[in-house]
């Protein structure tokens, strides 16, 4: 069965840092382009980072940029994305997701070849 399952959710004070993971079974990630997307109550899901399998290129949406990280472990067929001074308008439902196709056509379809069931992020006090 092939699957993504992201951990690493929950609340945290604005400014302090969380790290997400996405674990891949039944395939091997390092074949796909992997992106982390976000949804918050009442808005559409967007992109916020995004990293792709030709090259290793790198997508950072403007809100996140010198705060979040993306990188990938392939021999633990793993991806992680690295929040830091989070903000409480990073409040949302995590998404990972790995396609076919590359950061540049992800980002802006929102279009994923398979999705993990996402996991809370709270940033509160």
């Amino acid at each position: 069965q092939l699957q993504l399952v992201e951990s690493g959710g929950g609340l945290v004070q604005p400014g302090r840092s969380l790290r997400l993971s996405c674990a891949a079974s039944g395939f091997t990630l390092d074949y796909y382009t992997i992106a982390w997307f976000r949804q918050a109550p009442g808005k559409e899901r967007e992109a916020v980072t995004c990293i792709s399998s030709s090259d290793g290129r790198t997508y950072l949406a403007d809100s996140v940029k010198g705060r979040f990280t993306i990188s990938r472990d392939n021999a633990k067929n793993t991806v992680y994305l690295q929040m830091n001074s989070l903000k409480p308008e990073d409040t949302a439902v995590y998404y990972c997701a790995a396609a076919i196709e590359q950061c540049a056509t992800v980002v802006v379809t929102t279009l994923a070849d398979y999705w993990g069931q996402g996991t809370q992020v709270t940033v509160s006090s």
